[in-house]
Formats: structure tokens, sequence, C-alpha cells
């Protein structure tokens, strides 16, 4: 597991971004991992600029999604799809019909799931996963539990996290209250993993994820365990592991 510290948010995102760029150039039929949420906005963002200036290509990429939300269809303006569209797909010259998010409006979730595990074996697996995380630890919708996830499945989101969430909805009562998010096991298949932090809320868990032991109790925490996983955070994000490991 390998930490960068970078100045800023901004600085994260383009470190981010390059390392993506450099997955895309090397392999342009790659498949792609994809998160949602504030921390990598600032990544596509960046992305798109590499493709406006004629440095990358997307037209060979494939995605796939971490999660979305349970009742909420693409045309919803918080949803994952809408969310992708909107901060990448768009304005790069990817294919939409090789970009994927689970259906969080299927009649059978169970059934979603394992149809969405197929998906990903049959493209071969994830070359790259860009991961977020939850100040709980949470690493695509998989909560503090008991166990780790294997497979992708229907969550119940914790209060901590629809309260997160309740920022990009009209009030607290919109927040839906259920997920379908892959598992651990399916994020740990994923060849490499970017992790992207920022902000001091997180200090204690990107310790945690980092030196802590390794409990579903800190989803993230499995990511010990892989052999290609970066993490890249800002200096608030670091602030817990400068002060209690001297680095």
């Amino acid at each position: 597991m390998k930490v960068i510290k970078c100045k800023d948010y901004t600085e994260m995102s383009k470190k981010a971004a390059g390392l993506f760029a450099a997955q895309i150039t090397m392999k342009p039929d790659c498949v792609l991992g994809l998160a949602t949420g504030s921390t990598p906005i600032g990544t596509y963002k960046r992305l798109i600029e590499l493709y406006q200036a004629g440095d990358l290509d997307f037209s060979r990429v494939k995605t796939v999604n971490l999660d979305e939300y349970v009742g909420l269809d693409g045309s919803s303006d918080q949803s994952y799809r809408y969310f992708m569209n909107e901060n990448l797909f768009n304005h790069v010259n990817i294919n939409k019909n090789d970009t994927h998010v689970p259906n969080g409006k299927a009649a059978d979730l169970a059934a979603e799931g394992e149809n969405y595990e197929a998906l990903i074996r049959s493209l071969g697996g994830i070359d790259m996963q860009l991961l977020g995380i939850g100040n709980n630890g949470h690493i695509g919708f998989n909560e503090p539990n008991e166990f780790f996830d294997k497979t992708t499945h229907e969550v119940q989101l914790t209060e901590s996290t629809i309260t997160a969430n309740a920022r990009f909805f009209a009030s607290m009562d919109e927040v839906p209250k259920t997920a379908i998010s892959m598992g651990i096991g399916t994020i740990m298949q994923a060849k490499k993993i970017i992790l992207v932090a920022n902000g001091s809320s997180k200090a204690e868990t990107i310790y945690n994820t980092v030196y802590g032991p390794i409990t579903p109790q800190v989803p993230a925490s499995a990511l010990q365990l892989h052999p290609d996983v970066t993490i890249i955070v800002d200096e608030e994000a670091y602030a817990a592991i400068a002060e209690k490991c001297g680095k």
C-alpha cells in the first residue's frame, strides 16, 4: 500500500487523474471502476481537461460504477448515473453503452447484484478502481459491519452516511435509505486501486485504513490485503498519519 501526500485537493486530483490517464494510455480498452461523491469530481475534471487537450481517448474505455441509490433511475438528478454523465461521460468521447451503473430500480435487487457481478466478469475484470472513503471508513456503500460483504448487494445505509449525503437533497426525508453496491470482495478483485481523500474529517479514517487492524468495522481496512493500492490524500487527510507515525 502506497500513500501519497499532496499539498491540497487540486494536487490530489491531478495526481489521481494522472494515474488513470496512464492506465488509459497503456491499455486503451481498459475497464475502469468509478466512484461518485464530491471527492472524485476534481479527478474527473482533470481527465476532461486532458481529453479536451487531445491527450486522452476514451473511445474504447469501459466503465463500471461502484453503486447506485435504490429507487432512483438514471433520469433523477440525484442518481449516480446522472452524476457520472454530468461530471465525466457527457464531456469525453466514451460510448455510453460501455458505461455501467447498478440498476437502483431493479425489481429484484439480489438478481441485479448477480447480474452486475457477471457483467464485470464478462468485461475481464476491473483494471483500475477509483475509491472515495466515508468518514466511517465505508468504500462503495459497504458500511461498517460484522463481516465483509463479498459481492454486489443491497445495503442499508447508516445514519451517518444518510446525514453526510443529505447536502445533495432538498430535505433529509428525500435521501434514499438503501443502495446497491459492489461488495468488498468485488472491489478487491480490481487489479489496481486508487483511493482519494481530502479534508481533516478523513484524517483518522485514513490512519485506520492504513495502520489500523483489518476489520469490517472499518471496511476500507481490507485494502491492506490488496497487492496494488495507492492512497492519495491532501495534507489535512494525512494529518493523523503525520502525528501518530511521525511521517
